[in-house]
């Protein structure tokens, strides 16, 4: 079961170090800038161009529509105060691919640098 996390007491890091026709590849880090760990986390963002996630790991994944929604793998559930944790996933492109601009976890918007 996942605790509340306080407003800004996260932050997301998206990146896609790669990119071919029809896929990508795409790295997210969550980070635990808190003075107390978070125990199970659920992590919710929506793609802007209909993208898909094909294949993960480090989470486990349920998409409804453009909405995605990714949850701890169970081995990396506990995200320490001042830690973090990445899961990574393959994704199918769509014509714009723009990144997700927000992400909240556990029902709290995260910060993203």
């Amino acid at each position: 079961m996942s605790n509340p996390a306080p407003e800004g007491s996260c932050r997301v890091s998206y990146q896609v170090p790669s990119t071919w026709p029809g896929g990508f590849l795409a790295e997210v880090t969550i980070t635990n800038p808190g003075t107390q760990p978070i125990q199970g986390w659920r992590l919710v963002w929506t793609f802007p161009d209909g993208q898909q996630v094909i294949d993960v790991w480090g989470a486990v994944t349920t998409a409804a529509g453009s909405t995605v929604t990714a949850i701890d793998a169970g081995w990396n559930a506990t995200i320490p105060a001042g830690g973090s944790t990445s899961f990574g996933f393959i994704g199918v492109r769509s014509d714009l691919d723009r990144a997700p601009t927000a992400f909240s976890l556990n029902g709290a918007a995260c910060a993203m640098p």
